[in-house]
């Protein structure tokens, strides 16, 4: 796998700026393949100095900013302009803010009736050009790059390989899915056992930095190795492709933050998700 961590990561605004920029990306690639597949919804996004807000749809989770406070300091007149973009589509204002921001945007989300309502983890490990030794896994197992013409096929089983955990969640998560194996510079890939495609996951390159997400596997193939094959598999693309540092979030201290952390990955920063809505700022 091509991942060196032995090299120590230290953790300031301009990683976080990287790394956020490269979220931001991806969900900005979403929104823009949204918009071309359901012109109707009005998916759409802006940037206003320096932060970019994203609007996928009211109660969409990629509805909201990133990079707030990283790019430029934040002032009362940049949210009025962010909240305007917000409030103007329907939506509640949500501001996924990571702790390298300006810490002048405390007390004016305090004072703006935001409340905090999600953390998140950002991990995150070096990439080098030339692979390590392959992970164990086992052996009928192959991990390949879908095509477009699989855009569905893999939404339905990225999908499935959440139907154990929360059957009502498998509509969204393939409405999902069928819209990001659409977005532009990402690249979804499928791991097979013995032919049969059982996991998927996807990756999200942007000047030198891939976001790994969307990692998933049905049922009846779980406890195979084909989780860790995926992750192998995307690392290589890549540090192929020139990637020097790849990410992950996950929720504190769940299986997902312990699995990256086994693999190679390190906690870089935390991060907040703020909200702002009518039932909080209205007395």
């Amino acid at each position: 796998m091509p991942h060196s961590p032995e090299m120590l990561i230290l953790a300031d605004r301009v990683l976080a700026r990287r790394l956020e920029r490269c979220e931001a990306h991806a969900n900005a690639a979403f929104v823009d393949a949204r918009a071309s597949l359901t012109p109707a919804l009005g998916a759409t996004r802006c940037d206003v100095d320096g932060t970019w807000a994203m609007f996928d749809g009211v109660g969409s989770p990629l509805t909201q900013t990133f990079g707030l406070g990283l790019f430029s300091d934040v002032t009362p007149t940049q949210l009025e302009q962010l909240e305007t973009f917000f409030t103007s589509r329907g939506s509640e204002v949500m501001h996924e803010i990571c702790v390298m921001a300006d810490p002048g945007v405390l007390p004016l989300l305090g004072a703006r009736g935001y409340q905090p309502i999600e953390w998140s983890q950002v991990l995150c490990q070096t990439l080098s050009g030339s692979a390590d030794t392959p992970s164990a896994h086992n052996r009928p197992l192959v991990v390949r790059r879908t095509t477009l013409d699989e855009a569905d096929s893999w939404a339905d089983l990225s999908a499935e390989g959440w139907s154990s955990e929360s059957a009502e969640l498998v509509p969204f998560i393939r409405a999902l899915g069928q819209v990001n194996a659409r977005a532009a510079d990402t690249h979804c890939f499928v791991a097979e056992l013995d032919g049969t495609a059982v996991a998927a996951g996807a990756l999200h390159l942007h000047e030198g930095v891939a976001l790994l997400a969307g990692a998933s596997t049905i049922p009846a193939a779980r406890g195979q190795g084909a989780q860790r094959a995926l992750l192998d598999a995307r690392l290589q693309f890549a540090a192929d492709a020139g990637c020097d540092l790849a990410m992950m979030v996950a929720a504190p201290g769940t299986t997902s933050q312990k699995n990256a952390q086994r693999a190679g990955f390190g906690i870089v920063y935390s991060r907040v998700k703020w909200m702002r809505s009518e039932a909080i700022t209205t007395p």
